[in-house]
């Protein structure tokens, strides 16, 4: 029998809501117990130079595994 790892982390996908990222997690068998929102660059030119800037927000779960007895 596979062991799953006791973290694992899930990210909100293109045209995906959260409440369909949480209803994948509960189907592998994970809780969330931490939300995070990670930046995405992309670069774009400004007087001449290149410049980050933020693109959008990506919305990341960590999900713990459910102890199933």
């Amino acid at each position: 029998m596979e062991k799953k790892p006791s973290k694992k982390k899930f990210t909100v996908e293109a045209g995906e809501s959260i409440s369909n990222c949480l209803d994948r997690m509960a189907a592998e068998g994970y809780t969330p117990v931490r939300r995070m929102e990670e930046p995405v660059f992309h670069e774009v030119k400004r007087n001449g130079r290149m410049e980050p800037e933020v693109k959008e927000q990506r919305i990341v779960f960590e999900g713990k595994q459910i102890d199933k007895q």
